[in-house]
């Protein structure tokens, strides 16, 4: 089966589910919903939990300031992985500070990634990398009414021959783990409401059946005609 990464967990949820998955990943529009204050101290306390990879992400908007903190996320641990968007916010490509990073042999997670295009030019730099992760919004590109098959297909064959796991990221629907599963993806991030939901593939459907037909009865019990 495709590896699963948790997105945007608790401590207590880290905790609970080390031993139950495969990695963890955040950012921090994630981190800013579980009401952290506090970003390094919250990594550090996830990472006294766990030995199995982690991603965070950078915070900067500045390449240079990227770079530096790049190197200070990196630091914190060897199951650390360092987030860095495709591109800065104004749409300039992150490829130089991408390449430094590899050449200092910085484990990085590419993120945000959407197009093939975008795929292509990190090729060459990640030919030299000894291992990382490539996160393709698939959920986002889903949301365009695109079929994210065909391109995480794609990025497969793509990465063929380098160290980069593809991570399915951004996931909408517990379906998603199942294709990610058929093509083969390494990786895919679910957060935990759809992690509870991944223990229903292959339920039976008729108690699928039953068991919504007993929630609109109890919820009906509410009303009155």
């Amino acid at each position: 089966m495709v590896k699963i990464f948790i997105d945007g967990a608790t401590l207590d949820q880290v905790a609970e589910l080390n031993d139950k998955v495969d990695g963890f990943t955040t950012n921090p529009s994630l981190i800013r919903k579980l009401g952290i204050g506090d970003y390094t101290n919250f990594a550090k306390e996830v990472l006294k939990l766990t030995d199995k990879p982690v991603a965070f992400e950078v915070l900067s908007d500045d390449f240079r300031i990227m770079e530096f903190q790049a190197h200070t996320i990196a630091s914190w641990g060897r199951n650390v992985n360092v987030k860095v968007p495709i591109t800065d916010s104004h749409g300039r490509t992150s490829l130089q500070l991408i390449t430094n990073l590899i050449n200092d042999k910085i484990n990085i997670n590419v993120t945000a990634v959407t197009t093939i295009t975008q795929v292509n030019q990190l090729l060459p730099v990640f030919e030299k990398a000894e291992r990382g992760y490539l996160s393709v919004f698939a959920g986002r590109i889903a949301d365009t009414g695109r079929d994210p098959v065909p391109i995480m297909e794609k990025v497969l064959y793509l990465l063929e021959g380098t160290r980069i796991k593809l991570i399915w990221a951004s996931t909408r629907e517990i379906f998603n783990a199942v294709q990610a599963d058929m093509i083969n993806c390494d990786i895919i991030t679910l957060n935990i409401d759809l992690y509870r939901k991944y223990q229903n593939i292959g339920k039976d459907l008729t108690q699928v059946s039953l068991e919504t037909v007993q929630m609109f009865v109890n919820d009906a019990k509410n009303y009155t005609l």
